[in-house]
């Protein structure tokens, strides 16, 4: 009799935990929270650093005064593959390198869950590109936030400026001159240098929960990348370049230039 009530306590027990487990781990993944997305800028390892030496693929030594580009289409992959595409109207940023809070991105109302895949494009797609000017505001504002990064005559954005000095560039002042865009042409075909990056975490997830702090996934961003691989870029064969159809090796190169380092859960 004893073993009897034992067994009945035991199997009362069992089904008394087994829903609560689920309900607390429904009520876990339930409601929507944020995440960050920090962008670091590096050369060589470290911080980047305008006016500091570097010495780029192809020998080449040279000193870096500019370097920003535009983030957008951001989208998050959970653990089951499930992917939260953020709101294209809010999900345009302009990192530069000499405003560190605009390489702090914050995504909001993002389903909670635990995130380990993380997808954006480098640039403005064309839909955007080609939109109204009064659907484009803040950092696409041709005359305003996206001032000195819009190319009128082709109604497109620079995607990517980068600019420095090296003894090996022959133009005055030793200067060099990046300016990537093009995104398939509005009035005439063009080249399309938009890049998706589609980027794993390397270790812990990003723990996206209601009511508790963002996760912060931190962005490693090499600068140098972009003489690099795959194909290396020489200043002195070519000290300038904005929409001649060499923009497309620089913007293969940019393509690698982005890496998760780690995640931060709060």
């Amino acid at each position: 009799m004893q073993k009897f009530y034992f067994w009945a306590l035991a199997l009362l027990t069992a089904v008394m935990i087994i829903p609560a487990c689920k309900d607390a781990r429904d009520d876990e993944f339930a409601g929507f929270g944020s995440v960050e997305i920090e962008f670091e800028n590096q050369a060589e390892g470290d911080a980047l650093v305008f006016g500091k030496n570097y010495t780029n693929a192809a020998g080449e030594s040279l000193q870096f005064s500019l370097f920003n580009y535009y983030i957008s289409n951001v989208v998050l992959v959970n653990e089951n593959g499930d992917r939260f595409v953020a709101p294209k109207d809010s999900c345009y940023f302009l990192c530069k390198h000499d405003d560190p809070d605009s390489r702090l991105i914050r995504i909001n109302n993002v389903p909670a869950g635990n995130y380990t895949g993380l997808e954006f494009v480098l640039g403005v797609d064309s839909a955007k590109s080609v939109s109204p000017v009064t659907e484009r505001l803040g950092v696409l504002d041709p005359a305003t936030g996206a001032s000195g990064h819009y190319w009128s005559w082709n109604a497109g954005y620079i995607f990517m400026k980068m600019e420095g000095n090296s003894p090996a560039s022959a133009n005055p002042d030793n200067k060099f001159q990046y300016h990537i865009g093009l995104f398939g042409g509005f009035n005439s075909p063009t080249l399309n240098n938009l890049k998706t990056m589609k980027l794993t975490v390397p270790a812990e997830a990003a723990r996206v929960r209601q009511g508790k702090e963002a996760p912060h996934f931190h962005m490693v961003v090499d600068a140098l990348e972009v003489f690099k691989s795959p194909n290396v870029l020489s200043i002195a064969a070519n000290p300038a370049v904005h929409a001649s159809p060499f923009s497309k090796n620089i913007a293969d190169n940019y393509a690698d230039m982005f890496t998760i380092d780690h995640v931060h859960n709060h």
